[in-house]
């Protein structure tokens, strides 16, 4: 029984190691002196660029025609928009991470990693790239079916009189496997590794396209549109607010483009400052293009008639105005092109941080010198997505949705609650006096009296209080349980009965909700100064936290099948090599082999042994017992200035090459 005790501890203490937060702060943590870095040579306005323009496109030119024709009508402004209040509470506590960590190329997997433990920071990187994965190939799928569309379906004919009979994954007879949707993966990714520069160049050009073709696209539809299709065939809400909630879950997938900010702060020249700032901006405008273009779309052709694979070339058409469709053919092109940069931009950068902290395999964290990219993860990321969007049909690609990222993004909030009530170290900027309280904030009692009276009451810290290991402790099971219990909630409003007893099932668990925020809101947070800070902590995190646990349980069963093979192929892969590999894990094997290889020369003598120092006690010398002689405490050797006439040896260590340790005693 101890053995297994001192196994699960063991076992335990490994899946829940963190990386302090100085470690995380290097790219990958683990590049050693005169390896080639990431540059820093991206702007605000770069990142606001990659951000907005890498999910723009997908959401203009598919999802938003393919949400109002099959989940909410007219209402999908609205689902939009859900997604898009979803996306800032994300957002909110993306930025804070980046700015506590802004030298990391590994984005929501480096900050897990500092926060939560190994295990969940490979569950999280494995998870992003399978989203950015399926981003990149549905991508791919759906430039290559506006070209195809531009060519009269020229291309689709080819490639079924080449491939013979053979279909694509989830497609019908008339659906052959994609060459051109492989090829053009392959050319992006090229572009990619040459280098950051280039990529943004391309990037703005793209982008610079899609923007004017979308003002188009707005401002020549007014001229089609006609109040009548938002009162006609059910209406503004066809599908209830249920349907604009099952929207909203697939409308998250057109805002995840912010992410790759956060993936890019190796290579922001200012990260502190530009990610914020560029998470925000990005939001926001995409936010306007789905409303404008949603709104548009749904009033100029009704839902019902949305061409679900070309929404804004079909409502054209519609109305018979070819150079309507041309122009939006041209902006689908740059947009589409410009999310699949955007999708394949930071999956390299996540593979290269998990390959660097050697939790995928160590050849993936190369580095060109020549591009300063990380060439081996551009190479495998191409080739991965590649094969996907060649043998996956688009309709498949889109419904394979978000899940991965959604789960992310709560773990992101949850690592924001963490950090917050983490002891302060001793180097940390706080922004308190000597006295304990904040040299920026209000005291206490002051303000009105009722709030005040309403703080005490509810046991809220006055802002001098600082957090102690036990209050860490106290905030972390409350976060985790948070955690597991919003998904209970949404599970029984979600899939369990309707009214009294449907109630009786979800009511414990918002009670329970609500007893765990009061706990978090009465335990002291960190005093340490940041460039940006979420607001309203713990209230912003964990509405983040249950918006996003819902949108995953509104997601289809087949989803949570794909991302449950997923993620035991994940662990697979964890379990045979990053467990046993990881830099924490290579270290940690280092120091006790260092440890193990310390030796003294009297550990042969009895106690009573003349030859014995008369300092030595119970197994430790005292360096204050008047022989002088330097201290031995706990089995741990100090030396006390030059003396060694102890005659203590260290000896060193070697790495056979089946990668043990063995130890070398030095000899006198």
């Amino acid at each position: 029984m101890a053995s297994l005790a001192e196994a699960w501890h063991a076992a335990r203490r490994r899946l829940l190691r963190t990386k302090p937060a100085p470690v995380a702060t290097a790219a990958g943590g683990s590049a050693p002196d005169g390896e080639a870095r990431l540059a820093k040579v991206l702007s605000t306005p770069d990142l606001v660029s990659l951000g907005a323009g890498s999910c723009a496109g997908t959401g203009m030119y598919v999802v938003a025609g393919l949400v109002a024709k099959t989940l909410a009508g007219p209402g999908v402004v609205l689902s939009f928009a859900a997604a898009a209040a979803a996306s800032l509470l994300s957002g909110a506590c993306y930025a804070e991470l980046g700015v506590r960590v802004p030298r990391t190329s590994g984005s929501a997997y480096a900050y897990s990693y500092v926060t939560v433990g190994e295990l969940a920071a490979f569950l999280i990187g494995w998870n992003l790239i399978l989203e950015y994965l399926i981003g990149t190939a549905a991508g791919a799928s759906a430039l290559s079916a506006a070209l195809d569309s531009l060519s009269g379906g020229a291309v689709r004919r080819y490639a079924a009189a080449r491939l013979g009979g053979l279909s694509a994954l989830g497609g019908g007879p008339g659906d052959p496997p994609d060459p051109l949707a492989a090829l053009i993966v392959l050319l992006t990714a090229l572009v990619v590794a040459l280098g950051v520069r280039n990529s943004a160049v391309l990037n703005n050009v793209l982008n610079a396209v899609n923007a004017a073709a979308w003002a188009f696209v707005v401002l020549a539809g007014l001229f089609f549109v006609s109040a009548r299709n938002w009162e006609e065939d059910g209406g503004f809400l066809p599908f209830g607010w249920s349907g604009v909630m099952q929207g909203a879950a697939t409308c998250f997938y057109a805002f995840i483009g912010f992410d790759i900010i956060a993936t890019t702060g190796e290579e922001a020249q200012d990260p502190a400052a530009s990610i914020p700032y560029a998470i925000a901006a990005s939001l926001a405008t995409c936010l306007l293009a789905y409303v404008s273009v949603s709104v548009v779309l749904t009033l100029a052709v009704p839902y019902r008639r949305i061409d679900g694979s070309a929404p804004l070339m079909g409502m054209f058409a519609a109305h018979g105005f070819r150079w309507g469709e041309y122009a939006a053919a041209a902006g689908s092109v740059a947009g589409l092109g410009v999310s699949l940069l955007g999708s394949l931009f930071p999956m390299p950068r996540i593979i290269y941080a998990m390959a660097s902290d050697g939790l995928l395999f160590r050849c993936l964290s190369h580095v060109w010198a020549r591009t300063r990219t990380p060439a081996a993860a551009c190479a495998i990321s191409g080739l991965l997505a590649s094969v996907l969007a060649l043998v996956v049909s688009l309709r498949e690609l889109i419904q394979m949705m978000s899940i991965g990222t959604l789960l992310a993004y709560s773990l992101v909030s949850v690592c924001v609650l963490l950090l917050r009530h983490r002891p302060d170290d001793d180097d940390d900027d706080l922004h308190h006096s000597a006295d304990g309280q904040d040299d920026d904030a209000p005291d206490f009692h002051e303000g009105p009296a009722p709030v005040a009276r309403l703080r005490a009451g509810l046991g809220v810290p006055p802002p001098g209080a600082r957090p102690t290991e036990a209050s860490a402790r106290t905030a972390a099971r409350c976060t985790l349980a948070f955690f597991a219990l919003s998904f209970v909630l949404w599970g029984a409003v979600v899939l369990g009965p309707g009214g009294a007893a449907g109630a009786a099932l979800w009511a414990p668990a918002a009670a329970g909700l609500a007893a765990l925020l009061l706990t978090l809101l009465r335990q002291p947070r960190s005093g340490r100064r940041l460039a940006y800070a979420a607001p309203c902590v713990p209230f912003l995190p964990a509405a983040a936290i249950l918006v996003n646990s819902y949108f995953m349980l509104k997601l289809s069963a087949l989803t949570w099948a794909r991302f449950a093979v997923w993620c035991a192929l994940g662990l697979l892969i964890y379990g045979g090599y990053g467990a046993w590999h990881s830099s924490l894990e290579m270290s940690a094997r280092q120091e006790e082999a260092g440890a193990s290889s310390y030796r003294r020369f009297d550990e042969h003598l009895d106690d009573d042994d003349p030859r014995r120092p008369s300092s030595y006690r119970d197994g430790a010398y005292d360096p204050e017992d008047g022989d002088g002689r330097p201290g031995y405490q706990n089995g741990a050797y100090e030396r006390n200035g030059d003396d060694d006439d102890v005659g203590y040896q260290r000896g060193g260590s070697r790495e056979n090459e089946d990668g043990s340790y063995c130890m070398e005693e030095s000899k006198n």
